[in-house]
């Protein structure tokens, strides 16, 4: 989706602030996130995951249009079925000493325990 004219001078500067943050890969403080539901509806802004492990990031056409397309696409991570054959691919190696948790997170850093628990639950039932 791209932004246009109309929609950027919608933007209040409380809005631009945030997507400042979110540029220089800053947390937004808690008095502006109340802005980021509404550039997530505006296209601004992307949220990745759900609950309190939700992650924002300026969305793909802005990236693009700052000249940081693979930046984009490192933030915005691995895909669920590419996180879950590296699991699978580091367990697999190292099938005969096990594998703990900690070498989990140094596979998968951007992901948090919980996410990870969880990817490894359906590994097992699958």
């Amino acid at each position: 989706m791209r932004l246009g004219e109309e929609r950027l001078k919608s933007f209040s500067t409380y809005d631009f602030l945030v997507l400042d943050y979110l540029r220089r890969d800053q947390v937004v403080p808690d008095h502006l996130k109340v802005c980021l539901p509404g550039l997530v509806t505006a296209g601004a802004v992307e949220s990745i995951g759900r609950g309190r492990g939700v992650r924002y990031l300026l969305a793909r056409s802005l990236y693009a249009a700052l000249g940081g397309k693979g930046m984009y696409t490192r933030k915005k991570g691995l895909d669920r079925e590419t996180n879950k054959a590296l699991l699978l691919k580091h367990i697999q190696d190292n099938a005969a000493t096990g594998s703990q948790m900690d070498e989990f997170r140094q596979v998968l850093p951007t992901l948090v325990r919980s996410q990870i628990q969880v990817l490894l639950r359906e590994l097992r039932s699958s």
